[in-house]
């Protein structure tokens, strides 16, 4: 195949998305071998390379047509497509699941806030000021916009700034530099991105067979499968106790007429006292399985 035919990923070389993105595409079998200098990773099995870079590039390397998808937090690309007659062209394909946090307001602990006017006249710090200028045109507050490329936290202290708009995970950090969260701007996760247009090539293929696998890591994330067996006239009770109500699979057990086995996918963890309540509904042989993906 065409080196260039070959499907390219944008991925942020370090940070707190690089680690889960590799995750996800691991499980989503693709296995990579990484250059010398680090900044490119060579699909093995499948046609998909990765580009290693920072966050910040990777809305840009899309629209230049330099790789067609990317994996990048939606604050990073609605700071871009708000900043450039390019931005429309690129689409968020699906959020992820991992990478979430928030762009919020932040004020001085000592300083009174009742609703956006009250940052009116004020110094605002920020790395995000499209989103931030956006935010601020839709509540008709006249600020100014300070723009930081990093440390926006300490500002205030620094008499630069007189309130912030910032990421925001915990909230320590804020806590930290003596500010409070007040208001939010956006809700973020990081997010599958790409170009408006795909090349009418194998390429297009490709993608779609990506979506698939990560449709299917992501449908079960952090779901278990549950096996059991119960009497027939038991399944209605054991439904009912099945956390979620997810609807099992009822297979009739060989030689054992009023036997069946259940299967049932949970969404969420289960506990020892849910199962002991699924028990106590008339199920028996419980075993509870990892799932780690799925095709439909």
């Amino acid at each position: 195949m065409n080196p260039r035919e070959r499907l390219r990923i944008a991925v942020q070389k370090s940070g707190r998305l690089s680690e889960p993105a590799f995750d996800l595409l691991d499980r989503c079998g693709l296995r990579f071998r990484r250059s010398r200098d680090g900044l490119f990773c060579f699909g093995e099995g499948e046609p998909i390379d990765l580009l290693l870079v920072r966050d910040d590039d990777i809305p840009g390397l899309i629209a230049q047509g330099v790789c067609e998808l990317g994996i990048v937090g939606r604050n990073v690309l609605d700071e871009f497509s708000r900043g450039t007659d390019a931005g429309p062209e690129l689409q968020a394909m699906r959020g992820l699941g991992f990478g979430h946090c928030r762009l919020a307001i932040a004020v001085p602990q000592e300083r009174a806030y009742d609703g956006p006017a009250s940052l009116a006249g004020l110094r605002l710090a920020t790395s995000y000021p499209n989103l931030l200028r956006d935010w601020l045109r839709r509540h008709a507050v006249q600020a100014d916009v300070v723009t930081l490329a990093g440390s926006v936290e300490i500002a205030p202290r620094l008499g630069t700034a007189d309130a912030i708009c910032d990421l925001v995970q915990s909230g320590a950090t804020l806590l930290a530099n003596q500010l409070r969260e007040v208001d939010r701007v956006l809700d973020s996760e990081a997010v599958l991105v790409r170009a408006a247009q795909l090349p009418a090539d194998g390429r297009a293929d490709v993608v779609e067979l990506l979506l698939r696998r990560i449709e299917g890591v992501t449908r079960v994330r952090g779901s278990r499968l549950l096996l059991l067996q119960a009497a027939r006239d038991c399944v209605e009770a054991v439904i009912a106790a099945l956390p979620g109500s997810p609807r099992p699979t009822v297979l009739q057990m060989d030689g054992q007429p009023g036997q069946v086995m259940l299967q049932a996918l949970c969404p969420d963890e289960l506990g020892w006292r849910q199962l002991e309540e699924i028990q106590r509904a008339g199920a028996r042989e419980l075993f509870v399985l990892p799932v780690e993906r799925a095709l439909a």
